[in-house]
């Protein structure tokens, strides 16, 4: 039977603004989004039926409430395909912490299956089915940097992030994205993300501009309720990030370092208090022809 292997790396806001919410439940965004190195390794292999799903976290489901069988039985059904397959997942990212660790792992689920089952999907229709999955799937398959509109499906490449040390920290909290988003009133959100500058910063690598413009209206309302997320900030802020924000509803937070010694010590330092901190660099290798499919 065929097997494949591949990478799905998770991604951080730089910005995130909402602008109001839809009449289908859904809000509309405006965030510009970058991958960065710390990815899941997926391994796929053909069986005759089903679609099954293992994981080195038990913490995980490996039912039809994990995205890999969602986006695996869309396609199934959409297109009809009678074989099955076995996934498992090797997971790094951690889950349900704001840094898109399922969505990516839906991305590199569309992306494999293509190839195992032959469907020969263009990049234009994997991004469609993308945006089924999940929200931020569609950012997921095309990686890199790019500003995110929409719900999050409409994709503006824009120019590549210069290359910083990351240091991430995860906290012992969860947080739920609906009720994240249930706390928001978009009519008294203090200060909008400037996206624009953001962009611009972007364009001429001004790294002190970037920090100085990433901006999240989540961490009000969600500092607000987990005030030790305001201190992982503020330890970031004294260990040397130039900027800090929390990635998406949270409760992840990261520091953008100019140089892998001063985000390793910060790493170091944080690991006595919380065991889940990353150091990572942002990943700019972008498109759904870049994803390394590596076949056994």
């Amino acid at each position: 039977m065929k097997k494949i292997s591949i990478d799905t790396r998770a991604k951080i806001n730089l910005t995130l603004d909402i602008l109001g919410k839809r009449l289908d439940g859904y809000h509309n965004v405006s965030m510009v989004m970058q991958s960065i190195s710390l990815s899941d390794t997926l391994h796929f292999k053909l069986t005759d039926k089903d679609i099954k799903i293992s994981c080195n976290n038990c913490y995980l489901p490996t039912d039809e409430k994990n995205i890999v069988y969602r986006a695996a039985q869309l396609l199934r059904e959409k297109y009809n395909i009678s074989q099955g397959v076995e996934v498992h997942i090797e997971k790094r990212i951690p889950f349900a912490a704001g840094l898109a660790g399922g969505s990516s792992n839906g991305a590199g689920t569309l992306i494999a299956l293509n190839s195992l089952w032959d469907l020969h999907l263009g990049n234009e229709k994997l991004l469609k089915l993308g945006s089924k999955v999940g929200a931020d799937v569609p950012f997921c398959m095309m990686g890199g940097t790019a500003l995110a509109e929409g719900i999050g499906e409409k994709l503006t490449v824009i120019n590549d992030l210069p290359e910083f040390d990351i240091v991430l920290v995860k906290p012992n909290i969860q947080i739920s994205t609906p009720w994240a988003y249930s706390l928001i009133d978009v009519q008294n959100i203090k200060a909008h993300p400037d996206n624009t500058a953001m962009i611009e910063a972007i364009k001429i690598g001004n790294k002190e501009e970037i920090a100085l413009n990433l901006g999240n209206v989540f961490e009000d309302v969600v500092f607000d309720k987990y005030p030790e997320l305001m201190h992982i900030k503020e330890s970031l802020k004294k260990l040397g990030a130039l900027g800090v924000l929390m990635s998406g509803s949270g409760p992840t937070l990261y520091g953008l370092f100019t140089n892998e010694l001063s985000a390793q010590s910060a790493k170091e330092v944080l690991l006595r208090d919380y065991e889940e901190v990353f150091a990572v660099r942002s990943y700019n290798e972008g498109g759904i022809e870049s994803w390394d499919l590596k076949m056994d």
